[in-house]
C-alpha cells in the first residue's frame, strides 16, 4: 500500500515553487505534481473540488473491508475506488491501484524542514478515528487513547498521530505534516525565514523564556506544517 497526502492548490504554479523552496523534490511522469522529502509524497492537487486528505492506494480494496468500513462512517464510491471523511474532517481516498507503489522514497532528499514524523489530526472522536484507521491497515506504535493521544503506522512506515481537542495550544489544521527537530529547530526556523516562507504561528508557549522554538506554516492550498522541537 502506497501513502500519498494530497493538498489542493488555488494557484498551481505558485504552490509548485513552494515545495522547491522548501528543498522537496519533485518526482517526474506524474499527473499531478507530486513532491518527497525522502519521507513522504506530497501531490498538489489542481481540481477545485480537491481537498486536503490522505489517498490510499491498494490493488484492490476488498467489499468486507467496506462493509466493515460503512458501520461506522458513510463510504462513497468515486472512480477508482471509494472516499471516506474520518470525525476530523480529514478525507481519505481508498484508491484501487499499484501506481505509486514503485517510488522508492530512500531516493530522494530531505527538505530543509528536517524530520519527517507522519502527519497529526486532532479529532473530536479518537475513538472512533482510532478503530478506522486500524481498519485501514494501520497499527498503533504509541500514546494511549484514554488519554487524548495515540500514533499508527502502516507497513510502509507512514505514521498519523491522533490528538483530542484542548490538547494542543496552538492553532490546527487537519491533517498538519509533522516535523520534530529537537534543539536544531531554531536553526530550521531561521532557514524558513531566509527563503521567505511565510509563518502562520510562532510558539512561544514550550519555551520558559519565551523565545519562538516551534512555528506552523501552510502551504498555498492550506495544508498546515508543524515545526516542533520535540
Amino acid at each position: 500500500m502506497q501513502t500519498i497526502i494530497q493538498t489542493p492548490t488555488p494557484h498551481l504554479e505558485e504552490s509548485i515553487r513552494y515545495y522547491h523552496t522548501l528543498g522537496f523534490t519533485q518526482i517526474e511522469n506524474k499527473l499531478n505534481p507530486t513532491f518527497s522529502d525522502g519521507t513522504c509524497l506530497i501531490e498538489i492537487n489542481p481540481v477545485r473540488f480537491a481537498r486536503a486528505g490522505v489517498k490510499l492506494y491498494r490493488e484492490n480494496w476488498d467489499s468486507d473491508l467496506i462493509d466493515k468500513l460503512v458501520q461506522f462512517i458513510n463510504v462513497d464510491t468515486i472512480d477508482g475506488g471509494f472516499k471516506l471523511c474520518d470525525p476530523s474532517g480529514t478525507w481519505v481516498y481508498l484508491l484501487n491501484s499499484n501506481q505509486a507503489s514503485n517510488i522508492n522514497l530512500n531516493s530522494y532528499k530531505s527538505s530543509i524542514l528536517g524530520n519527517n514524523a507522519g502527519i497529526s489530526i486532532e479529532t473530536p472522536n479518537i475513538n472512533l478515528s482510532f478503530e478506522i484507521w486500524l481498519l485501514l491497515g494501520f497499527t498503533s506504535q504509541q500514546g494511549d487513547i484514554s488519554k487524548g493521544w495515540a500514533s499508527l503506522t502502516n507497513k510502509e512506515k507512514f505514521s498519523i498521530s491522533l490528538m483530542k481537542p484542548d490538547t494542543c495550544p496552538h492553532l490546527f489544521f487537519n491533517p498538519s505534516v509533522t516535523f520534530f527537530n529537537g534543539k536544531k529547530n531554531i536553526g530550521i526556523i531561521e532557514k524558513i525565514r531566509s527563503v521567505n516562507i511565510p509563518i502562520t504561528e510562532e510558539i512561544t508557549h514550550f519555551n520558559k523564556d519565551g523565545k519562538i522554538d516551534n512555528i506552523i506554516i501552510r502551504d498555498p492550498g492550506g495544508l498546515g506544517f508543524f515545526l516542533f522541537n520535540d
